[in-house]
């Protein structure tokens, strides 16, 4: 870069408040042109914030916005988008009644039409390795594949500095390294980019520069290439995250079973479940690897009683058949839930963090029907406590918190109930490296006290770090389970692509 180009963005000062809390205070931050700069920070230290601020979706209090040299409001998204400015979210902003190629043409130029959208869509697709059909309804995809349509709209724009917040928090390893290929190369041609990500070796590969927020104030400056892991969890959260324990057990009896469990998808762009068969003991992790969209979404269905179409005798909770039973059954014979999807199916956005307790938990309610607002505001209060959810009380709007610290609730909401199975998807999705270490514990520690524990993820250090067997999924298919200590990285890969040899152990 030529020593007098402009900066592709300054910000001065900039900060926002809301009631009862500063997400922003007096930021600054400049960023190159054809620099990958990274912002790192606990959940709530501000990064969304101040990422939603340059890309007009937030408005700043105070301070003032430098793009390509020119001082510059940026009011709305719509502007930022003609500035050169993308976004792609951690919560994903799609219309689910809408196809894929509906939500990208929505952000495009209107002179397009739709199937040249769709055209183009496949196109980039292809190029960056990030497999979608531009037909399918939202409503049907996984978290997953949402996430590859938000990164192929923003990159259709022909962004000059795309902000990414979060972005491979549900991709797999093969596809983040494709991903990677892309930015790497969109630096190379000029493109600016502001990465999130609590992933520290993706920040270390991919940024040349980081600013640190902690309490939404910068407090620090780095190249994170001259950092280590450890050194940039010291400068995010003031220590290193504790070591995990997890030591070897022997599991006790098997409490949760599928048999032979065959489903047919409900909708046409779903995936069939076929002749599947897990078990999980108590005092025992069991982890589900795989790429997303491959059955996880309909088998996580049957298995939590959301689905209850399969055999009655398909599914085992404890000796009994709940195939055709409902959620509500299933929680009242012990087994709970985690989703991946944190707003909408896990917390109702608008409803306080308290009335959320009761979408799973019925501790406050009489047998009457009436509601203990003192029981309900306690246990909440309490998770949030022990969980170091940073939320403004009990009362607290679902949506009001961080993606990172509404996940860290919703999986002390399920661990709190004391559950005998808990299946739990994507548990650290978007999660700092301190929560993500005290929710890892948290889960080894219901582990260690009986539960059988079923954790679907695609995070494979995170299933390596945690399970006791693994299986895989592919094209609605399970593999065998393997102990944990005889898998490797290269091997559970390979499955992932259903390439499993019959194993002796089932």
């Amino acid at each position: 870069m030529q020593s007098n180009e402009p900066l592709r963005l300054s910000l001065s000062n900039i900060t926002k408040r809301y009631p009862g809390v500063v997400a922003n205070r007096s930021v600054s931050l400049s960023v190159k042109s054809g620099e990958a700069h990274a912002v790192l920070g606990e959940n709530g230290a501000g990064k969304s914030t101040l990422m939603k601020i340059i890309y007009g979706a937030v408005k700043p209090d105070e301070g003032a916005v430098q793009y390509n040299g020119q001082s510059v409001q940026i009011r709305n998204p719509q502007q930022a988008r003609a500035l050169g400015i993308s976004m792609v979210f951690q919560h994903f902003s799609l219309f689910d009644t809408l196809s894929v190629a509906e939500n990208v043409w929505l952000g495009l130029d209107r002179t397009l039409s739709l199937a040249q959208v769709t055209e183009r869509i496949s196109a980039k697709a292809t190029e960056y390795g990030l497999d979608i059909d531009p037909s399918r309804p939202v409503h049907t995809l996984s978290v997953g594949e949402m996430q590859r349509v938000e990164i192929i709209r923003a990159l259709l724009t022909e962004p000059q500095l795309l902000i990414l917040d979060e972005p491979t928090s549900v991709l797999t390893p093969q596809a983040v390294d494709k991903l990677f290929v892309v930015l790497k190369k969109l630096v190379s041609q000029g493109c600016s980019l502001l990465y999130i990500s609590h992933k520290l070796h993706e920040i270390r590969e991919l940024c040349s520069a980081c600013t640190v927020l902690r309490g939404g104030e910068v407090t620090g400056v780095c190249d994170p290439r001259e950092e280590s892991n450890a050194s940039l969890s010291r400068m995010m959260i003031g220590a290193e995250p504790p070591a995990l324990k997890h030591q070897d057990r022997t599991p006790g009896a098997v409490l949760f079973e599928a048999r032979h469990l065959s489903l047919h998808k409900e909708d046409q762009f779903g995936v069939n479940l076929v002749d599947i068969n897990l078990q999980v003991c108590a005092g025992e992790v069991v982890g589900i690897a795989g790429v997303s969209g491959n059955g996880q979404r309909e088998l996580l269905y049957a298995l939590s009683g959301e689905d209850t179409r399969a055999a009655a005798d398909s599914v085992h909770l404890d000796g009994e058949a709940v195939g055709r039973v409902g959620p509500h059954q299933r929680r009242q014979a012990g087994l709970h839930f985690v989703p991946e999807e944190r707003l909408g199916r896990g917390a109702v956005p608008s409803l306080s963090l308290s009335h959320n307790m009761l979408l799973t938990r019925s501790e406050a309610m009489s047998p009457s029907g009436w509601i203990d607002m003192q029981v309900l505001q306690a246990q909440a209060q309490k998770i949030i406590q022990q969980f170091n959810v940073k939320a403004n009380g009990p009362q607290a709007p679902a949506q009001s918190l961080s993606g990172g610290n509404l996940q860290k609730f919703i999986v002390g909401r399920e661990i709190d109930a004391q559950p005998k199975v808990l299946l739990v998807s994507q548990p650290t999705w978007g999660v700092d490296v301190g929560a993500a270490a005290q929710i890892r514990s948290e889960l080894l520690a219901l582990r260690d006290a009986g539960c059988a524990l079923l954790v679907v993820s695609e995070e494979l250090d995170e299933l390596f770090e945690i399970s006791d067997r693994l299986y895989v999924m592919a094209n609605g298919k399970l593999s065998p389970s393997i102990q944990r200590k005889d898998a490797t990285v290269a091997q559970i890969g390979e499955w992932m692509s259903g390439l499993w040899e019959p194993h002796a152990e089932t």
